[in-house]
């Protein structure tokens, strides 16, 4: 694939990998947004239902301030 090239230890196992960010940028962003998900994996979740309480009670005191 071009603008993506393996790095490869002395043993020829794979290392790293180097990717043109010109031509893979949404490449990229998929890894990356894979890898933080996966770091997030064990982070407490909350409900839809908290999460738009939360937001609604945000709202009422940024317009009673």
């Amino acid at each position: 694939m071009k603008g993506v090239q393996f790095v490869v230890d002395e043993k020829g196992e794979t290392r790293a990998v180097l990717i043109d960010l010109k031509k893979h940028a949404d490449l990229w962003e998929d890894f990356y947004d894979t890898a933080l998900a996966h770091s997030r994996e064990d982070e407490p979740r909350e409900t839809l239902e908290a999460v738009k309480k939360r937001l609604r009670s945000s709202r009422k005191r940024r317009s009673n301030a």
